[in-house]
């Protein structure tokens, strides 16, 4: 492909992706994980595509690569990337894991049998630049920015009422079998921790997460899985949280359960993100998660995600606000390509 012709969103791989939309240049900058076969670039990082109308992407470019980090901790992974502005500048986030550092294995879980899957280092790191289009620089290369002893992913950034900026967080199922979300204080240049984690909601809070299996198999089925927050504050004060997870439901005579990837979300009325949390049922399904919610120039609420899990693209859905309810209008087949 010329460097020059766009790309459309069902020719893009596209995993966790990310939308700023950046009212100055009036242009679109769509954050994922480094993909060589695209970016022409080797190496764990972040690439950006760009757009002005959410249908012609320009080739991306890679923003920012571990490996350049001196003194990085890790060099796998790269999942997650996310671009905020604080400050006037921008800062990235996204998660990294390093399975030569290896975390304690926890003790035999609540279910009764011991966890067999190991635990290494995994966490977000932040990184910054003067410029949506890099380079980052990790802020502190050394470490994670929630704490090392966690094994986490997905960090994304959320700003207070009273400035406080908090890094939001799934802490992995793999040490905790029902995983959480919990926030961590962040020092105002987000280059360091402040306190203790709070706990704000685990997965299996989520009501709906079990009701399709049949009478007779037991619910309290592990592992329970949380991905993906992005914080939205509404209109009228509330905090929402676009969050993903796993929905079980069974597969075969046998029991077996499975389960599908679905785009979810919970609302804080106290519009605090310490919450409490109320569980929403699921935006959409059919193996689609890790959405972000974002306004388009003309002022239209939009929520991008990827679908399938496996060799994802970018899915557009125009959605609605009344009060602090969430709603999908409908799909922006025309921009995503239908699927």
């Amino acid at each position: 492909m010329p460097e020059t012709e766009l790309m459309q969103l069902p020719d893009m791989p596209l995993h966790d992706p990310f939308i700023v939309a950046d009212k100055a240049t009036r242009t679109y900058y769509l954050y994922t994980s480094n993909d060589p076969s695209v970016s022409g670039v080797d190496g764990t990082g972040t690439m950006v595509y760009r757009s002005h109308d959410l249908r012609g992407w320009m080739r991306p470019v890679v923003v920012f690569l571990a490996a350049e980090q001196s003194g990085i901790w890790a060099t796998d992974g790269g999942w997650a990337p996310e671009v905020h502005e604080l400050g006037g500048r921008y800062y990235l986030f996204t998660t990294l894991h390093n399975q030569d550092k290896a975390l304690p294995v926890p003790p035999a879980n609540q279910w009764g049998t011991p966890f067999q899957l190991p635990n290494y280092l995994r966490g977000t790191i932040t990184a910054v630049s003067d410029s949506l289009l890099g380079p980052f620089t990790a802020v502190d290369p050394a470490r994670p920015t929630p704490p090392e002893n966690l094994m986490t992913l997905d960090g994304t950034l959320h700003v207070d009422r009273s400035g406080q900026p908090w890094m939001v967080y799934a802490h992995e199922w793999l040490q905790t079998v029902d995983g959480t979300m919990e926030a961590i204080r962040l020092t105002p240049d987000l280059s360091g921790t402040v306190g203790d984690p709070v706990f704000l909601f685990k997965a299996s809070d989520a009501f709906w997460i079990s009701e399709q299996i049949p009478g007779g198999v037991p619910h309290q089925l592990p592992p329970y899985i949380t991905d993906g927050p992005q914080l939205y504050r509404t209109p009228d004060g509330s905090l929402l949280m676009l969050w993903s997870t796993y929905e079980k439901n069974v597969a075969g005579k046998d029991g077996t359960v499975s389960g599908g990837y679905v785009q979810t979300w919970a609302v804080a009325e106290s519009g605090e993100i310490t919450g409490p949390w109320r569980q929403q049922r699921p935006l959409v399904r059919d193996d689609s998660g890790h959405g972000m919610l974002f306004r388009t120039f003309d002022e239209r609420l939009m929520m991008v995600l990827h679908r399938p899990f496996e060799n994802a693209r970018g899915k557009l859905y125009e959605m609605q606000l009344v009060g602090h309810e969430l709603r999908v209008l409908r799909q922006r087949t025309d921009l995503d390509g239908g699927g």
